[in-house]
């Protein structure tokens, strides 16, 4: 706990994931209190043209319950 996966769009290079799977690694740690050993990150690049099928549809769209950023709206409150 806690594992992390993370979908974007396909052209970040090997060493912006790496940067960014850092940044969010030390920033759960802080979040939460857990260690580094506890947390596994996953990226997945997901083509713009199966983007809403493979991604908005399934992960974010009526999901409100479970989506504390929801594209195009600030944090949940």
């Amino acid at each position: 706990m806690p594992h992390v996966i993370i979908k974007l769009w396909p052209g970040k290079t090997e060493q912006q994931k790496n940067r960014l799977a850092n940044i969010i690694l030390n920033d759960m740690m802080e979040a939460t209190g857990c260690s580094a050993d506890a947390v596994s990150i996953a990226i997945e690049e997901i083509s713009r043209e199966n983007w809403f099928k493979e991604v908005y549809y399934p992960d974010i769209e009526n999901k409100e319950d479970t989506i504390y950023k929801k594209p195009g709206y600030g944090p949940k409150e």
